[in-house]
């Protein structure tokens, strides 16, 4: 029997929430939609199904080796079967069954689970746009080449070739369904199921596209523009209805989802709809008051007047001068923050005229 605590990567004293965040990693490590050991994930389910039950992980605990599948006696897996326990191996005589196959059963026939998508349907697309903090201060179009499924031009994404026949598929004659028989232990059930010969679409190419092969579409590249409103930011998300890829023969396309990310700037900090900036400023013109030109983030500088006695570190508010709130009224705010530059290098009328003022202490 496999060790349920081994599998999950933790101890017997693990706390619930210990086994729950190993098993979501392990599940995400080998998912077999992601490219993961099917037989593997199987495992991690199976010994988090009975860990993360308190009765189930008490019996365990308990009973040990002689302890599967959630109650005692020793039946293997989540296999049991009546008569006599259907331990792997068994005849037919054990009538063991699999509680997995009953589930699917469930699913099947009574409703249960997701419904899937549209197999013609083209797959969703996921890409990182970078623009600069100024771009933020007004809508713009931003132009990407996005490389995906593109309809085939040669068939028009139907994956005939030009002037052939789209048959009626033999398999379903038509229907894009086929009759589909399972037997368990209660008895045989019937259903439809997607015909695996035209894919659901009950028609079949005489001739498939030369281009395409038949499926409709073929990788290409497209360039378009991108519709970025102001204020947006970064890990912000735009969603365009089918951009994404072209669907399988006229399917539908799938769409583009652009994760916004803004490029830092050399002079600019930004926080939520706030920016702020670093001024350097002479220690003549904090001590006596100065009027100083400030760059702004449209590129246009301003003036600002720095008050007598001011030091370095002090912060100066200009509102209305930040990002635009996005989708909404007004901008944020500048905050320029005040930096006392020290000359590294003193010329002698410098040097002389500093010596006069730390006679006066200064």
């Amino acid at each position: 029997m496999n060790d349920y605590y081994k599998i999950l990567g933790v101890s017997q004293q693990a706390s619930d929430q210990d086994i729950k965040r190993a098993y979501r990693r392990l599940a995400h490590q080998y998912h077999p939609d992601k490219g993961g050991d099917a037989q593997k994930f199987q495992e991690i389910s199976e010994a988090y199904q009975v860990l993360s039950d308190k009765e189930k992980r008490a019996q365990y605990d308990r009973f040990g080796k002689t302890f599967e599948g959630g109650v005692p006696g020793g039946f293997s897996g989540f296999r049991w079967g009546w008569g006599r326990p259907g331990q792997e191996g068994d005849d037919e005589e054990s009538f063991g069954f699999d509680f997995q196959d009953i589930g699917d059963l469930f699913e099947d026939f009574f409703g249960g689970g997701t419904h899937p998508k549209n197999k013609k349907q083209g797959g969703d697309i996921e890409m990182e746009l970078g623009i600069p903090l100024e771009a933020t201060l007004a809508p713009a179009q931003e132009g990407i080449l996005l490389t995906k499924y593109l309809m085939c031009t040669r068939c028009q994404g139907v994956g005939a070739e030009p002037n052939t026949k789209v048959k009626e598929c033999f398999a379903c004659r038509g229907t894009g369904e086929v009759q589909e028989i399972r037997k368990s232990v209660f008895g045989s059930f019937t259903k439809m199921s997607t015909c695996p010969e035209c894919g659901g679409e009950g028609l079949k190419p005489e001739h498939l596209c030369n281009v395409c092969k038949g499926e409709g579409r073929v990788q290409g590249e497209e360039e378009f523009k991108v519709s970025v409103p102001a204020g947006v930011d970064s890990h912000q998300i735009l969603k365009l209805k089918e951009k994404g890829d072209a669907g399988r023969r006229k399917g539908p396309s799938g769409d583009l989802y652009v994760r916004i990310f803004v490029k830092p700037h050399k002079l600019f900090q930004r926080k939520g709809d706030n920016i702020s900036i670093k001024v350097p400023v002479l220690f003549s013109q904090v001590a006596l008051g100065e009027e100083i030109e400030v760059p702004t983030l449209d590129g246009q500088s301003m003036k600002m007047s720095i008050l007598a006695g001011s030091k370095s570190g002090d912060v100066l508010k200009v509102p209305g001068k930040g990002i635009p709130h996005f989708r909404g009224l007004g901008r944020g705010d500048m905050f320029v923050e005040l930096e006392i530059q020290t000359p590294k290098k003193l010329t002698k009328e410098q040097r002389d005229l500093l010596e006069e003022l730390r006679k006066f202490g200064l």
